[in-house]
């Protein structure tokens, strides 16, 4: 009896009818959405599980189905819209349809993401990243699916305001100008393998130098050496100079590149109880065992005063200096033969005459690198005094404290 009532309460009130329908078609739109998600993605992430494969966990993880599983409802209210009135039901199914190209636009850029995640553990994503790309991708969709999703909710044909977008090209062009250069920039950038994942990079103006963690379209992020992260634009790496120090790490040597400053004041010839004493060193020993040959042979060939120093060919304590170099070096195990070895006299200035080493070590690491160094110059610097030369150092506060006040000025002394 009850039930009848009910019935006919409803056949009499057709708001109530409407009432109820909305209600039913919520619950089931409820119900829809709870099937999609508890029973067909627990059974598509069981599957997914039990692959061996990596790259449908990306997926999942990314929430590309989780997402999908908010289509059902929309779907279900999408066919059920005939319920309400004709003007009623057209304004439904256009709003549920744009709801379900929205929803579809966000999948694919998920899937999107989960591409980009799925290739970057290849070793191919090193040389050509592709970020910035499929982000170009993404806003090619997004706009798209913006122009349908409007032509959908105004019941227009998207292709009728696609037409309309042809004066609008200028406006477009400076709105989105940033993004057209980052993506013409992304272009040479993988064109010319300019930057890869991992590269150091050095960019003074834009206080940047250490490792390239990531490279998007719009900014590309380095991780300096103390832990902070500055984001360069792409576009920056084709207007402006860099520095990347990729082709160090692929040859295996890092530069040494450092001098050893002598004071020109201590530059004298060899004498012999210097001679005596640096024929001690082993390192030296074939040296100016041959030189002394040498020079002796071409002497007893020339008639000159043998008491001035300057006639014929001496040894000078700076030439044997850097000949030690040399030969100390070339034992050192952490130094690449294959590369450029040199020790140089450098053009003599107002600080001294330069003795530059220029060699690569072996261990391209930075402590290392540092260690292997240090080492060399501090056996060197220790070495001079050795050889009857000075290291030039410009008075300090502890050379001056050292002079007696009651010394008279060298003028006066004279």
């Amino acid at each position: 009896m009850n039930q009848e009532r009910i019935v006919a309460l409803l056949e009499a009130n057709p708001y109530a009818q409407k009432a109820v329908a909305l209600v039913g078609l919520v619950l089931l739109a409820f119900a829809s959405y709870w099937i999609a998600k508890r029973v067909v993605l627990r059974g598509v992430e069981a599957v997914i599980k039990k692959t061996k494969s990596d790259w449908d966990d990306v997926i999942l993880e990314r929430g590309v189905f989780t997402t999908l599983a908010w289509i059902a409802p929309a779907v279900v209210a999408y066919y059920a819209a005939y319920y309400f009135s004709e003007e009623a039901e057209g304004i439904i199914q256009r709003l549920l349809l744009a709801y379900i190209i929205a929803l579809l636009i966000l999948v694919l850029g998920r899937f999107l993401d989960a591409t980009n995640i799925i290739y970057s553990r290849s070793a191919r994503s090193k040389e050509l990243p592709i970020k910035g790309y499929l982000q170009v991708v993404k806003l090619v969709f997004v706009l798209i699916g913006a122009i349908v999703i409007f032509a959908t909710v105004l019941d227009q044909s998207p292709w009728g305001l696609l037409s309309g977008l042809g004066a609008m090209t200028a406006i477009l062009l400076l709105v989105f100008r940033d993004t057209i250069l980052s993506f013409v920039a992304s272009i040479q950038i993988a064109t010319n393998d300019m930057i890869r994942l991992g590269d150091w990079v050095s960019m003074p103006q834009y206080g940047a130098d250490g490792d390239v963690i990531d490279i998007a379209l719009h900014v590309v992020k380095i991780q300096n050496w103390d832990k902070t992260i500055t984001s360069v634009p792409t576009k920056a790496f084709i207007e402006t100079s860099f520095k990347n120090w990729r082709g160090m790490t692929e040859a295996g040597g890092r530069r040494i590149k450092r001098a050893i400053t002598l004071d020109a004041s201590s530059i004298r010839f060899i004498d012999d109880a210097l001679l005596e004493r640096l024929q001690r060193i082993h390192l030296l020993s074939d040296y100016l065992g041959e030189k002394r040959a040498e020079v002796d042979a071409y002497n007893a060939q020339q008639t000159f005063d043998r008491e001035c120093l300057v006639n014929g060919r001496r040894l000078t304590n700076i030439g044997t200096f850097r000949a030690y170099v040399s030969a100390y070096l070339k034992t050192n195990p952490n130094l690449h033969e294959d590369m450029t070895f040199l020790v140089r006299q450098l053009e003599p200035g107002p600080k001294g005459i330069p003795i530059e080493i220029y060699v690569f070590s072996s261990d391209i690491r930075w402590a290392s690198y540092e260690a292997i160094q240090a080492d060399i110059f501090d056996h060197l610097l220790a070495a001079v005094p050795e050889f009857g030369l000075r290291l030039f150092q410009e008075p300090t506060g502890h050379d001056f404290t050292h002079i007696r006040r009651d010394d008279p000025p060298a003028l006066e002394a004279r």
